[in-house]
């Protein structure tokens, strides 16, 4: 048999046509030497942005359970177990997504522990993990504040890993606790918190439902119990799970894990 120079052979296309029967697939992960999304829009991602903020967060996982929250293709779990993770949850509402997840975690030996769930429906989880890592979800929620409520309250024991679109001014102001009824010069500042309404789409995406600026992701953060430590990354904040300012915040009824 005459094999055609330059034709694929061995395990690779295999791997491949595997991988494509997945897709599309936003994380692009190496398998075996095969890229899963090497036409992102975004170039190598999520690797590019975890190389920026990586460094700064490894010492924080060893020997620690983690929860990742909108886990999409699985490259974050991956990479909480390679830097030593006692425990690695993933949880997404796609089943398409976990499926990649799966199947990624598979092939690169990752013991990771997949679950079809929202991230209203956390609290049926019933335990708390040291970690939460909640990446690139917040602004496809229609509630992204009852969703950070719902973390604090329910899954997250020591530290959130936090990441979200930001848009518009990226100073911080400083906002007073209070504002007279007539005082209405603050919200035309820059720096003053605002969480933008797509009504329609933002980059094609009909998901993309808001835009918040600096000041805005960081007082939500504060507002659902989660001190800022370090913004790691242009987009990327570690907190640690505080006393809620306000009280007791999320009030949304727990449904049981099937």
């Amino acid at each position: 048999m005459t094999r055609v120079q330059g034709a694929p052979s061995g395990p690779e296309p295999l791997l491949q046509k595997k991988i494509e029967a997945l897709g599309p697939w936003f994380h692009n992960i190496n398998i075996g030497g095969v890229w899963t999304a090497p036409h992102h829009p975004l170039g190598d991602y999520p690797a590019l942005k975890w190389q920026r903020f990586a460094p700064k967060v490894a010492g924080l996982v060893a020997r620690r359970s983690v929860l990742d929250i909108g886990c999409n293709g699985g490259f974050y779990s991956i990479e909480m177990k390679r830097l030593g993770a006692s425990r690695v949850v993933g949880i997404d509402s796609d089943p398409v997504y976990l499926d990649q997840a799966r199947f990624a975690a598979r092939m690169t030996g990752a013991d990771i522990e997949f679950l079809q769930l929202s991230v209203y429906d956390v609290a049926s989880m019933g335990e708390r993990f040291d970690i939460v890592l909640f990446m690139g979800v917040l602004y496809h929620l229609r509630h992204p504040l009852l969703a950070l409520d719902l973390i604090s309250e329910h899954v997250a024991a020591d530290r959130l890993i936090f990441q979200s679109m930001l848009r518009g001014s990226a100073d911080v102001e400083s906002v007073a606790d209070d504002y007279p009824i007539k005082a209405r010069t603050h919200f035309d500042r820059p720096g003053y918190p605002r969480l933008h309404f797509v009504e329609h789409r933002y980059a094609g995406d009909p998901t993309n439902w808001w835009v918040p600026n600096r000041t805005c992701c960081e007082a939500m953060l504060r507002s659902s119990g989660f001190a800022i430590e370090e913004q790691v990354e242009e987009e990327v904040f570690v907190c640690r799970r505080v006393r809620c300012p306000h009280g007791e915040g999320a009030v949304y009824p727990a449904r049981s894990h099937p």
